[in-house]
């Protein structure tokens, strides 16, 4: 897990009037100020669709469609990014409990949490639980 103190600098680094002005406010709320989404209203809770998953900040790749799982959460969820460095995990200890936040590396644009050894039969044990406004699919051509 990557601490505070050591993450990269971002290579997308806006105001937050910039960023007001290119995101809705709920985009806001969630990339820029680490809101959550409500559980099960995101347009890719279900979504099977082949293609890549984008941050809707910075349009940085982020995941994959054949890591998606259905964990039935509420959020869709990854087992893994798509490349090792896509993602910045840090500690979240908000809503008095310890969880590890998942960050856009290019943009430090909040995602949602990674849980591990929930017990899914996937390759890594790992959940990635994202909000769906914090993406952008690109599928498949």
């Amino acid at each position: 897990m990557t601490s505070h103190a050591t993450e990269p600098a971002p290579t997308v680094d806006k105001t937050d009037e910039q960023w007001r002005q290119q995101l809705n406010d709920e985009e806001f709320a969630v990339l820029r100020q680490a809101a959550t989404e409500r559980p099960f209203t995101g347009e890719y809770v279900d979504t099977e669709t082949e293609g890549v998953y984008q941050c809707r900040a910075c349009g940085a790749e982020l995941f994959r469609s054949d890591t998606k799982f259905g964990s039935h959460c509420g959020w869709p969820s990854f087992y893994a990014p798509s490349e090792s460095d896509a993602v910045i995990l840090r500690e979240d200890s908000t809503l008095g409990m310890t969880r590890v936040e998942v960050l856009c590396r290019a943009c430090h644009s909040h995602l949602g949490h990674v849980f591990h050894g929930e017990g899914y039969a996937t390759p890594t044990d790992d959940r990635y639980c994202i909000n769906s406004v914090s993406l952008t699919l690109e599928p498949k051509a």
